[in-house]
């Protein structure tokens, strides 16, 4: 009888390095996402940003100052439940903080991926006319977002700080590259990130223009659903 070959052992380590990798994976979809979710947010709900805080506050600067087409209460909206969402998101991740990073992440985005179906049900069966419904719309999207970027921060893989702005992101894919005089890790990592947030925001600019607000938001729920269920493992 012909002895068995064992199969060398999965270490520690490869299995710790492959779901790291799947985090990566994760976070550059989740950067698409919030491409999508800002497209939805600033065409659709009053030139307001749900994911992108940075352009919040500068909206928020130009609605102050009576611009036409933007408004404080708005913005001001999408500002305050993204704090509150990532006050969750730093409270959940202080209570998993003696669990796998993939923990956090999943149940992050299965929340998250509750309430961005939620939106879509608001924006499939509230009439648009109807006075609240920007407001909760942009409440419930900006809420789950605040609860996203926590997360994300919390997870900490090099190379991705952020799944909504790119500023930081292209400033150290340049500064950090051969050419800025650096080594140029996660270079490609980074210019990833860019490219994720761009088509994200096709891809969601094209849904709105074409399908309206539910088709989109439904989109970004089922994303985060899956997202949610790929994130999970030991890390």
């Amino acid at each position: 009888m012909p002895e068995e070959i064992e199969k060398p052992a999965v270490s520690r380590r490869d299995r710790r390095e492959a779901h790291r990798l799947r985090l990566t994976y994760v976070l550059l979809l989740l950067t698409v996402s919030s491409g999508m979710v800002d497209a939805i947010s600033y065409l659709a709900l009053e030139h307001v940003f749900t994911a992108n805080m940075t352009g919040n506050v500068v909206v928020l600067g130009f609605a102050t100052a009576g611009a036409d087409g933007f408004s404080v209460t708005h913005t001001l909206t999408s500002i305050v439940l993204f704090l509150v969402g990532a006050v969750g998101g730093g409270r959940l991740a202080g209570r998993l903080a003696r669990h796998a990073r993939g923990t956090w992440a999943r149940i992050a985005l299965a929340i998250e991926a509750a309430l961005l179906l939620a939106s879509a049900v608001v924006a499939f069966t509230v009439p648009p006319g109807n006075p609240a419904f920007p407001f909760v719309l942009l409440a419930v999207t900006a809420l789950a977002m605040g609860l996203r970027n926590a997360t994300v921060r919390k997870l900490g893989v090099p190379g991705i700080s952020t799944t909504t702005v790119v500023t930081t992101t292209l400033t150290a894919l340049v500064s950090e590259s051969p050419l800025g005089g650096g080594t140029g890790d996660h270079g490609a990592l980074r210019a990833a990130a860019v490219v994720a947030l761009f088509c994200g925001a096709l891809l969601g600019a094209w849904l709105v223009l074409n399908h309206g607000l539910g088709v989109p938001l439904l989109v970004v729920a089922v994303l985060a659903a899956l997202l949610a269920a790929l994130s999970s493992g030991r890390d």
